[in-house]
This record gives structure tokens, sequence and C-alpha cells, in this order.
């Protein structure tokens, strides 16, 4: 779980919040932009978005990328395991009794603000509902990363 460090940082703030450096902005609301892109350079079949989505009443959803026994977010590659018990080790140090569900969610989602509203408590922003689109932004990101190890590179399914 990340926390911004800006002084005076509001989610609401479009401007503040397309202002962040990258590794925050995919870190911080637009993580599930950043997977939607990851899909489409390096999507396989086996490769499934995964939502941390926390218990009620606290903070911390994420979506990431996973396959086999790996998690792809802002932080490049992980291990799947060892990312979870970091994520809800760090979320536990935020806040007190911290708990959530990792659940698979459909790929169409990622980039959908009405298909994302249709799952429980969840809703995502499309690309463009930021103060620009943050799709080519997810696109170069990506560029700081080598293609997933592992895996064999085939197109995603669309």
């Amino acid at each position: 779980m990340y926390q911004p460090r800006t002084p005076g940082y509001r989610k609401s703030d479009p401007a503040m919040r397309w202002n962040l450096p990258d590794r925050v902005f995919f870190a911080c609301g637009a993580c599930h932009i950043l997977a939607h892109a990851f899909l489409m350079r390096y999507g396989t079949e086996d490769m499934t978005p995964l939502w941390l989505h926390p218990r009620s009443g606290f903070a911390g959803n994420h979506i990431v990328i996973a396959w086999n026994d790996r998690i792809f977010d802002y932080h490049g590659y992980s291990h799947r395991q060892t990312f979870i018990d970091h994520y809800f080790r760090r979320a536990r140090q935020c806040f007190v009794g911290w708990d959530a569900e990792i659940k698979p969610i459909p790929r169409d989602v990622l980039i959908s603000e009405e298909k994302s509203r249709q799952i429980d408590g969840l809703w995502l922003r499309e690309p463009k509902q930021f103060l620009h689109d943050a799709l080519p932004r997810a696109e170069r990101f990506l560029d700081r990363f080598a293609p997933p190890p592992n895996t064999s590179l085939r197109s995603a399914p669309k």
C-alpha cells in the first residue's frame, strides 16, 4: 500500500493527481490503467487481474496482474505470495485491523467505468477520465520494465 507524501495532496484535485510522479500515479488510483496496458502489451491467457479489495471501512484498493507465482504492478515483477504478504503488512501498519479479499476481475472492467460499477464496491475511472488520457502514460511507464519472466509472449485475448 502506498500513501502519497505530497504536501496537501487531494485525490479529488485532477491537476495535483496528474502531476504526481509516474510511480506514485500508478500506485495511487491508476493501477488499473497500468494493469490494462500491461495486458495489452504482454498479456497471455493465464494472466488475471486481481483486485485487493479492503474490508468495509478501510482504504487500500489495488489492482495487479497475476500469473503462475508472479505479480506485476507499479513496482515491477514480484513473487505472488511475497507481494501479498508485503502489501498486507504495509496496510496493517497504516490501518490497525486492515484486511482484504483478493478477487479476480474480468479484464474488460479495467478501462470501463460502467462495467467496473457492476462489481460491488468497484468503481474505476476510464483512461480519459483523468486530467489527460492515462493510457499513453501507462504505456510509456511500461517501457521501464523488461518483458515478463517465465512466460511466453502471446497476444492477449480480446
